[in-house]
């Protein structure tokens, strides 16, 4: 979970493992094959090589474009493992006559749904009036629908850090909250970055039943540059999911 705060994904693994989910990290798998009604995985764990059986295999490992086969060489066409190279318009910087959008550019947006949609209307504008249109991907949300579901959006504490950013980090595990307790729910926790000063929110991370919601506040307001002081201060409805934003802060 690349790009998630490693705190939460750590509370996650909990709650996977609680549910009787055996999870294996840092597994290379090297080969499926099926054996009668269910399915051997082949597998070399920490360096120790090991065989599960499965009644179904499912590939989760993420997109990768499906252009390696469209000879694009020969249409002047440069690009990489994470599609066609395009310049700032989602133009080709080989082949002007082409334009990319979604999982088949190597725009620098995350391959989301959301942001393949953004990428597609950049480039009919593009087309249609010529390049001066740009994609925006500031605050883009990203939800993982596990059980609990765990959501981002904006900078980790990694990266804020790396980019020399004061801030202060709001981090709290939230089981005892009613939000959490009213659902019986055991992991739940949240972790959002405010630049000092500014009060601008660098980033939010959520694990908790509405994660997945919740995060939305935090992506408008980092994209529309609400401050944390003034996130703070919204009446919101209780005892709604979002009404725990006010003590996030």
């Amino acid at each position: 979970l690349e790009g998630f705060d490693p705190d939460l994904v750590a509370r996650l693994l909990q709650a996977t493992r609680d549910l009787g989910i055996e999870v294996r990290l840092n597994a290379s798998v090297g080969a499926i094959e099926r054996k009668g009604d269910h399915f051997l995985v082949r597998a070399s764990v920490e360096k120790v090589e090991q065989t599960f059986e499965a009644d179904l295999v499912v590939h989760g490992a993420g997109r990768v474009p499906e252009i390696d086969d469209l000879d694009l060489e020969r249409a002047g066409i440069s690009w990489n493992r994470k599609g066609v190279e395009v310049n700032e318009y989602l133009q080709s910087v080989s082949n002007p006559a082409v334009y990319a959008a979604g999982d088949a550019a190597a725009s620098g947006g995350l391959n989301l749904t959301p942001v393949a949609g953004l990428e597609g209307e950049v480039v009919a504008s593009n087309l249609l009036e010529g390049n001066h249109r740009k994609a925006d991907y500031t605050g883009v949300a990203t939800v993982v629908f596990t059980i609990p579901p765990l959501a981002s959006v904006g900078l980790t504490e990694a990266a804020a850090k790396e980019q020399g950013l004061k801030f202060r980090t709001n981090y709290a595990e939230t089981s005892d909250w009613y939000s959490s307790r009213r659902i019986g729910l055991k992991y739940s926790g949240h972790k959002v970055l405010i630049e000092a000063g500014s009060e601008r929110i660098l980033g939010a991370h959520l694990l908790g039943e509405h994660a997945g919601e919740i995060i939305n506040l935090f992506a408008l307001a980092i994209r529309a540059g609400i401050r944390a002081s003034d996130l703070e201060e919204v009446l919101y409805s209780y005892p709604s999911s979002s009404s725990d934003i006010s003590y996030m802060l």
